[in-house]
């Protein structure tokens, strides 16, 4: 089974973020690959286990999201393939989409395609849903447990209420929550034999796309400081504090 992953590099989560002007400062500070993004690396690398093949990081990014892609195939990843160009800084949702599919299709044939629900820097949630669209693959979320067999992919769906049972065929998209597994530590070894395992990098033009294709139209309008927690207020039960639960309930909308 041959398995593409997207991966990202982003700014350390653990460590305040910074800004230039109204975007997320990514050159000069600390970058990690995104934690959530550890996640699809695993559950490749467990599918790969079961099932022999080749898992593929796919990333775009700056030449130091290199960084990310050598921590994934320090895990265990077999190669990846970096897509870097200036041209693609602050690429919105839909350019990162077409830029990804573009590089899947470039490095060859994929039974599943796996990435994490939402990156953690830009939680726009919406980049593996163009990506499956792209690629015409059908698409399954939010998976917290995953089976392959038989040319097709069964996986427990999480929801709010519990999960769905959802069996699609391969090739597919598949996006996986936090839960599904718990990903594996590089070990010295792993982190020597990265090293050495292939990392492509291409740019636009390597692709084929045209100046159309990565034009950026999504627009930051503001950046403003998220609003302070505000203190609760306290209700004394003197006999009437259950109808001021449900008074307060009724204006959240909440009943």
């Amino acid at each position: 089974m041959n398995i593409a992953v997207c991966v990202k590099h982003i700014p350390d989560p653990n460590l305040p973020p910074e800004l230039d002007g109204k975007f997320l400062k990514r050159e000069g500070v600390q970058g990690v690959l995104d934690p959530g993004d550890e996640f699809g690396v695993e559950a490749a690398l467990q599918l790969k286990e079961a099932h022999e093949g080749e898992v593929t990081l796919v990333s775009m990014g700056p030449a130091a999201a290199q960084e990310a892609i050598r921590r994934g195939l320090s895990m265990g990843a077999d190669k990846g393939v970096l897509v870097s160009d200036d041209s693609l800084k602050g690429a919105d949702a839909l350019v990162t989409a077409r830029v990804l599919a573009a590089a899947i299709r470039k490095a060859g044939e994929f039974d599943l395609v796996i990435a994490g629900v939402e990156s953690t820097d830009g939680y726009t949630g919406t980049m593996p849903a163009t990506l499956a669209e792209l690629l015409d693959l059908p698409q399954v979320t939010f998976a917290k447990t995953i089976e392959a067999a038989g040319g097709n992919l069964k996986v427990n769906r999480q929801t709010a209420e519990g999960y769905h049972v959802v069996e699609c065929p391969l090739p597919a998209l598949l996006t996986v929550t936090a839960g599904v597994n718990e990903p594996r530590y590089a070990s010295f070894k792993g982190i020597m034999a990265a090293k050495k395992k292939p990392l492509d990098q291409y740019s636009v033009s390597d692709l084929g796309l045209s100046g159309d294709d990565t034009a950026i139209k999504q627009e930051v309008a503001e950046v403003a400081p998220a609003e302070e927690r505000k203190a609760g207020e306290v209700i004394t039960d003197d006999g009437t504090a259950a109808a001021k639960i449900a008074d307060f309930l009724q204006e959240a909308k909440v009943i």
